[in-house]
């Protein structure tokens, strides 16, 4: 079981260097072309996807969240960081896959 990052470049360069492939986009057509191609490959345990790109396609990534079981599609923050009102990312992993970061 693999993990797949689909997030703006710094976080797909970021998890790059920890070993996590991903894809690197920046519209709404990339990010549904990334999510299909990540969502298809039968290697894939985890979909991780930043938030800043989650928005371009938030109605997909509603019905993925509630959705979602192999692979998991999991939103994590972006460049700006964790809002206020959001969990860290260090709760949202422990959620996700039960690793305490």
């Amino acid at each position: 079981m693999k993990v797949f990052i689909i997030g703006n470049q710094e976080a797909v360069l970021g998890f790059s260097l920890v070993g996590v492939s991903g894809k690197a986009v920046a519209s709404a057509p990339e990010v549904n072309e990334a999510l299909d191609a990540a969502l298809s490959n039968a290697d894939n345990g985890i979909v991780l996807i930043t938030d800043d790109v989650a928005r371009l396609v938030q109605a997909r990534m509603d019905q993925l969240k509630l959705r979602s079981t192999v692979p998991l599609v999991v939103e994590i923050p972006g460049p700006q960081g964790v809002a206020a009102d959001q969990p860290s990312l260090n709760e949202i992993v422990l959620r996700a896959i039960g690793v305490k970061l």
